[in-house]
Parts: C-alpha cells; structure tokens; sequence
C-alpha cells in the first residue's frame, strides 16, 4: 500500500510535505521541553542609583537575586565597565530557590561628577547567561573649609577681657 502511494509524484510530496512537518514539530517540542530544565538568574532590579554620595562616601549597593530554575546556578567572574566598580559575587553554587547579592562598589568617590557604570555578570542560565547591573550617580565636590578673615585693625585677635 505504500509503495503504491509512493509511486505516484504528487503524492510523494504530500508525504515528504507531511513528514517534513512532523519533524519540525518534534523538534520545536523537544526545544520547549530542554529549555524548562536548568537554572535561572531573576534579578530584584538590575539599576541602581545612588543619587547624590558625599565626596568619599560610601558607594556600595547589593543587587538581589534567585536561582528560579530547577538546577544549581553558578557564576563565574563579572567583567567591570572600568577599574573603579568592583563586583564581589558568591563563589559557591546557588540552589534553586535560592537567593543571594552581588556586591557592587564604585571606588573613585573622592573625584566629583556624575558616573554611570556597570558589570557583566556571567552564568550557566539558560535564558539569562549575561545580565548588565548598573550604578549611577553623583559624586558631590570636596567641602571647602572657611579661613579666618584677616583683621586689619591690630594683626592677630586678641581676648582684652581680663
């Protein structure tokens, strides 16, 4: 019966048509299915702004996240858009359901202006292999100290209550 079907050309294409599609949709299954198992990085929120940070405040933030996936999450070293943010990032695996921070600190908080950084965080997440954290703000100018006035009376002041 089938050799009977194959002989004929236009049916020949139906079937190659038909079988075609089956595959395609087995993959496409098969795809869906490999892509539910493994981990997950999920951020709280991926930018921060610091706003206004006092000459040689303290320019450090935590950026939250969990393992929303179903296998162990590690990370491996961050890359840093410049010399001055430094990334501390947990060494061990994260298991699912798991949360845990990124430390990010912006070092040159003694050179005023306003900065915008980031980090590039690197996993084993399916969907997520890379993820940009950013900071941004404002390093306030260094306070001025107030100099006496010179008194032009007498030169230094003096205490005449005896």
């Amino acid at each position: 019966l089938i050799m009977y079907y194959l002989k004929r050309k236009d049916n020949m294409k139906k079937l190659l048509a038909v079988v075609l599609m089956m595959f395609v949709m087995t993959s496409f299954v098969n795809a869906q299915t490999v892509s539910q198992n493994g981990p997950e990085i999920t951020f709280e929120k991926t930018t921060h702004q610091f706003g206004e940070i006092p000459y040689g405040g303290n320019g450090t933030y935590e950026f939250v996240f969990k393992n929303t996936g179903n296998e162990p999450l590690i990370l491996s070293q961050p890359k840093s858009s410049c010399g001055c943010t430094v990334p501390e990032w947990p060494k061990k695996p994260i298991l699912p359901g798991e949360t845990d921070v990124i430390k990010v600190t912006y070092k040159n908080t003694d050179r005023p202006g306003s900065f915008s950084k980031y980090v590039t965080i690197f996993s084993n997440a399916i969907t997520n292999k890379e993820v940009k954290l950013y900071i941004k703000g404002k390093i306030l100018p260094e306070p001025t100290e107030a100099l006496p006035t010179k008194n032009n009376s007498f030169g230094s002041p003096v205490n005449n209550s005896s």
